[in-house]
């Protein structure tokens, strides 16, 4: 452990995060837990998966759910998998997800296509530690424990930043626990270090239970996509229907930028997370995305996280991303390298 007694201390209530709050980076094996509605008119539904706080609620709080010509059918899942998963069996049109979920899936074969994506800073991404722990570089990580969820965007990020400190994955013990389980783990000193995303990350900073060893600033790509099933978009009226909703949620987030601490309330009251957690995460993480184009940087970068799950035999075979891309919606976007707006970190 630490080299100190083992903290026996509760868990505060106000740290136990709904477990259906797993946002887009997340991974694993989260059972999807779905709930319908539906928005819009017309003889076409578009089935749209999304996660709690996502992009329902961006595009309600930001008015862009008015005027819709087609009607959405809503599926809200725990996580990324079990979302890509209903977009392979076509029971999804569409949804939103990390950077790391699609490397996954798109190794275990699934039917998937990303279609958009957004760039923002990876300040969110982090591995804390608690605040008395001896810990000051990622270096000093090595035999120590370290709680992530597999397969999340935290995952790659903890590989990574420990290469960069001249580690590898098997120098820490690591212990795969979803956020909620990873929590009550660090909050309770049976791990040494976690490696998480934003909202959790405001949420351990707010309530001064941890600080942050390293980010995935620099060293992870910030991108987060939305994923269409091909079966979708061979159909040409799904496909139009696709075109305008990427254009509301991309407007949307230009919303999001205007009106940070409106964002932040809605998206308190849609999750449960205390209002100064949502707005801290709104600064570092959420209100920096800039949509940007899938370009061949994007699909070089997300090849890398290919190739470095494929090394270590974590997915179950080394895949082309690019075949998993679909260009047609990029219209005049900037490149996926464009830098992401300030984060304005409270």
């Amino acid at each position: 452990m630490n080299g100190h007694p083992m903290r026996r201390h509760l868990v505060p209530a106000a740290l136990l995060l709904p477990l259906a709050l797993l946002l887009s980076a997340c991974g694993g094996n989260s059972a999807a837990q779905t709930s319908t509605g539906t928005d819009g008119h017309g003889s076409l539904t578009l089935q749209v998966g999304d996660q709690k706080g996502g992009s329902e609620a961006v595009l309600r709080a930001a008015g862009e759910l008015k005027d819709l010509d087609y009607t959405i059918k809503w599926s809200t899942f725990t996580s990324g998998p079990p979302l890509l998963e209903a977009v392979n069996a076509k029971a999804v049109d569409i949804g939103g997800v990390g950077n790391t979920p699609p490397v996954f899936a798109a190794g275990a074969g699934s039917k998937i296509t990303v279609v958009a994506a957004w760039h923002g800073t990876s300040k969110g991404d982090t591995i804390l530690v608690p605040n008395d722990s001896k810990l000051t570089s990622p270096r000093q990580l090595k035999g120590r424990s370290v709680a992530v969820a597999q397969g999340s965007s935290a995952h790659y990020q903890l590989v990574a930043s420990l290469k960069k400190a001249g580690l590898t994955l098997g120098d820490v013990k690591v212990k795969y626990l979803q956020p909620a389980d990873a929590l009550a783990a660090f909050t309770s000193g049976k791990v040494d270090a976690w490696a998480v995303w934003d909202p959790y990350t405001s949420q351990v900073l707010q309530a001064k239970r941890g600080r942050v060893l390293t980010t995935g600033d620099g060293v992870t790509n910030g991108l987060t996509f939305q994923v269409a099933a091909p079966s979708a978009l061979k159909d040409g009226r799904k496909a139009a229907a696709i075109k305008d909703y990427l254009e509301r949620l991309r407007r949307a987030q230009q919303w999001v930028y205007a009106h940070p601490e409106k964002w932040a309330e809605v998206w308190a009251k849609d999750t449960g997370l205390p209002y100064e957690v949502a707005l801290a995460s709104v600064r570092r993480t959420n209100a920096t995305r800039v949509p940007v184009a899938v370009d061949d940087a994007l699909i070089a970068s997300e090849q890398q996280i290919v190739d470095t799950f494929a090394g270590l035999k974590l997915i179950p075979r080394k895949v082309d991303f690019g075949s998993f891309v679909d260009t047609r919606f990029n219209g005049g976007l900037p490149p996926s390298t464009s830098a992401p707006r300030p984060s304005k970190e409270s």
